[in-house]
């Protein structure tokens, strides 16, 4: 068949991948609401700290990291969801210059360059989290909370994402394979 219905008709997805694909989807569901759920509680434990600051002139020393833990883990986390909804930044000038076929080819080399940058990011990052869990290593506050904390969500996220690139890379290709 011939004509736009066949541009547009996609392959179905192999069958791992689309069990992979519904899996990720539904993670990435409870993860953006922990995710929220995180960012809310980064909020209320930095307005906890500015007003006992204020109010009783006594400092808190946990609330910086603890709220820097959560934001570093709702940003990493979430990344997987923000790509398959293809929310991350970029330059959409040239999709609206180049035809559908041409853009799908665009999107794919795209998204083989993230997932090399991600890949190398993700195991950077697990070999960062192992290093600071082997060694006990913590940050530098009197708090002293275990660095391996946010290095892992760094980690998690990157891989999870990594996943969904890896998907749409396999997506797409199909796409541009018909």
């Amino acid at each position: 068949m011939h004509g736009p219905a066949s541009e547009t008709a996609e392959q179905p997805a192999p069958a791992g991948a689309a069990v992979l694909e519904t899996w990720l989807a539904r993670l990435n569901q409870v993860i953006v609401v922990l995710a929220a759920v995180a960012l809310i509680a980064a909020c209320l434990i930095l307005s906890y700290s500015v007003l006992t600051r204020t109010l009783f002139h006594s400092p808190t020393y946990w609330q910086d990291e603890a709220a820097v833990f959560l934001l570093v883990g709702a940003t990493f986390m979430t990344a997987a969801y923000v790509q398959s909804q293809r929310g991350h930044i970029g330059i959409e000038a040239f999709s609206t210059l180049l035809s559908p076929a041409v853009n799908r080819v665009r999107l794919w080399f795209v998204d083989i360059a993230s997932f090399a940058f991600c890949a190398f990011f993700a195991w950077k990052s697990w070999t960062l989290t192992h290093e600071a869990y082997v060694d006990g290593q913590v940050s530098n506050s009197m708090w002293s909370p275990p660095l391996a904390i946010p290095y892992a969500m760094m980690a998690a996220g990157m891989t999870l994402l990594c996943v969904q690139l890896a998907l749409q890379i396999v997506g797409v290709r199909r796409q541009v394979a018909r």
